[in-house]
C-alpha cells in the first residue's frame, strides 16, 4: 500500500525542537557554495550518512476483536433449560442451548433454517445439511445436492439416534441452527427457565477468531487493498503480522467521536488469531507500510537542522570541521530521514544532539 506523505515541515519541526538543535544560518556566496557568518562548532557526537532501502509507515490506533457478530433466534416454544456459558466455543455438531431438554445444535452453513425439511423438499438448507451429515459421519452415499432424497431421511435418522431423540427422519430449528463457521458466545439474551418463542433472540455470537478493525479517512483508504500486509502491535507488546481482508465501501462519521470527517472500516486477519488473546474488545496500534524507495542516502531524524530560509540541513563533520549544508527530504522511516543534495555520501559524518 501506498499513503500519502504528511507535511514534512510540521513533522521536523517538532523533531527538531525537541532534538535541541540550533537553527543554522546559511548564506551562498557567488560561486553557489556555502559559506557561514561564524565557525562552525563542531558537534560532540556524530552519525553516518547510511545507503539503505526504505519503507515509510504510519501508525493508526485500531482494536482487536471477534468478528462476525450476529444474533441467534430460538426456532421452537418451551422453557430454556440450558443455555452456553459466555466466551464458549461452539463447533459443528455442538449445543447453542436446550429447550425443554432438547439441545438446538450447530451446523455449518450461510442460509438460517427456517422451515422443517423432510424427504421431498428441496432448496439451499436441504444441500447445507447434507453437507453437514457427510461431514459427521452421517451421509453414508450422500450427495450434497439440493435433493431432501430416502438417503437423506436416512442420514437424518442416524443424527437423530446419535442423539437420544426420536427418529423421525424430519428436522428443523428446534433441532438445529445453521452459522457459517464455529460459533463464539458473546452473551446470552436468554435466562434459564425463560420461555422461548420463534424468533426470540436467544444467543448473541461471533466468530471464533480474532480480527482487528480500525478507521481510515477516504483518501487514506483509497491507498489501501485486500491482501495488503500490516503489523498489529497487541496490549501486551508483541507484535504480530495481519493481512486487509476487507476496506469498507461506505464512509461514516463515528456519533461518538468528537471528530466528524468520514471514515471507512478496515479489517484485518491475524496470521495466527488462535495465539491471540485477551479480552473481548482491546486497543492495539496498527502500523501499515507506506512507500519504499532503494538506494537512498538517510540519516537520523535528529541530525536535522532547521534553517532560517525555511528549509532543512545536516552539520557535516569532516577532518575535524564542520560545516552546515542544505538537503532535500525524502520518506521517514524508524527514526531515519531519505536526504539527498549538499554533496553527501554514504559513509560521511554528521552532529547530532549530544
Amino acid at each position: 500500500m501506498k499513503l500519502r506523505k504528511p507535511l514534512l515541515a510540521a513533522l521536523v519541526a517538532g523533531l527538531v525542537a525537541t532534538g535541541g538543535l540550533l537553527t543554522a544560518t546559511l548564506v551562498s556566496d557567488t560561486s553557489g557554495s556555502t559559506a557561514q557568518d561564524a565557525p562552525v562548532p563542531v558537534p560532540t557526537r556524530t552519525a553516518s550518512v547510511v545507503r539503505q532501502t526504505m519503507v515509510s509507515s504510519t501508525d493508526v490506533e485500531g482494536t482487536l476483536a471477534f468478528s462476525s457478530q450476529r444474533k441467534l433466534t430460538a426456532g421452537g416454544q418451551g422453557t430454556f433449560t440450558w443455555l452456553p456459558a459466555a466466551g464458549s466455543t461452539v463447533k459443528r455438531n455442538g449445543r447453542l442451548y436446550e429447550v425443554d431438554g432438547t439441545a438446538v445444535r450447530l451446523m455449518y452453513g450461510d442460509k438460517p433454517a427456517y422451515r422443517t425439511l423432510k424427504k421431498g423438499d428441496e432448496g439451499e438448507d436441504v444441500r447445507q445439511l447434507k453437507q453437514n451429515l457427510i461431514a459427521l459421519g452421517f451421509g453414508s452415499g450422500l450427495v450434497a445436492d439440493d435433493e431432501f432424497t430416502e438417503g437423506t431421511e436416512r442420514g437424518v435418522e442416524a443424527w437423530q439416534e446419535s442423539h437420544g431423540l426420536k427418529e423421525t427422519g424430519t428436522i428443523g430449528p428446534e433441532q438445529i441452527a445453521f452459522a457459517p463457521s464455529a460459533v463464539r458466545v458473546q452473551t446470552a439474551q436468554a435466562t434459564l427457565g425463560g420461555r422461548s418463542q420463534p424468533g426470540v433472540t436467544v444467543l448473541t455470537t461471533t466468530s471464533s477468531e480474532r480480527v482487528v478493525q480500525f478507521d481510515l479517512e477516504v483518501s487514506e483508504a483509497d491507498d489501501i487493498g485486500t491482501g495488503d500486509v500490516v503489523t498489529v502491535r497487541l496490549p501486551d507488546g508483541r507484535s504480530v503480522k495481519g493481512e486487509v481482508s476487507s476496506v469498507g465501501r461506505t464512509a461514516e462519521v463515528d456519533p461518538q467521536s468528537e471528530d466528524k470527517t468520514p471514515k471507512v472500516e478496515i479489517t484485518v486477519e491475524l496470521d495466527r488469531p488462535g495465539r491471540v488473546g485477551g479480552i473481548d474488545k482491546s486497543p492495539v496500534t496498527v502500523t501499515l507500510s507506506g512507500e519504499r524507495r532503494e538506494d537512498v542516502l538517510s540519516v537520523p531524524v535528529e541530525s536535522l537542522l532547521a534553517l532560517e530560509n525555511g528549509g532543512f540541513g545536516v552539520r557535516v563533520v569532516d577532518d575535524g570541521e564542520a560545516r552546515d549544508v542544505p538537503v532535500e527530504l525524502g520518506i521517514f522511516a524508524d527514526g531515519r530521514v531519505e536526504v539527498s543534495g549538499g554533496g553527501l555520501h554514504e559513509g560521511m559524518k554528521v552532529g547530532v544532539p549530544a
